[in-house]
């Protein structure tokens, strides 16, 4: 399950797509996902996997990447 959400996260395609060689329908798998996302998972996942590479010493925290958005505004709209 976690390997075929984790597939339709990265590769870009949508649930419908997702390849039944993971041996998990579309609609499953998008369930499990909200359910995870709504529990912290990714949250807590990403902190573990940054918990354990600054253990190791290998995080390098002298650059980084900042990804953003911005949608115009309908007019009136505040």
């Amino acid at each position: 399950m976690l390997t075929a959400v984790v597939y339709v996260l990265t590769s870009g395609c949508s649930w419908r797509h997702l390849p039944e060689t993971f041996g998990v329908s579309p609609a499953t798998a998008h369930r499990r996902f909200i359910v995870w996302t709504r529990a912290g998972l990714w949250r807590r996942l990403h902190r573990a996997v940054l918990d354990e590479l600054g253990a190791r010493g290998e995080l390098d925290w002298t650059s980084a990447i900042v990804d953003a958005a911005s949608m115009r505004a309908k007019r009136g709209a505040r």
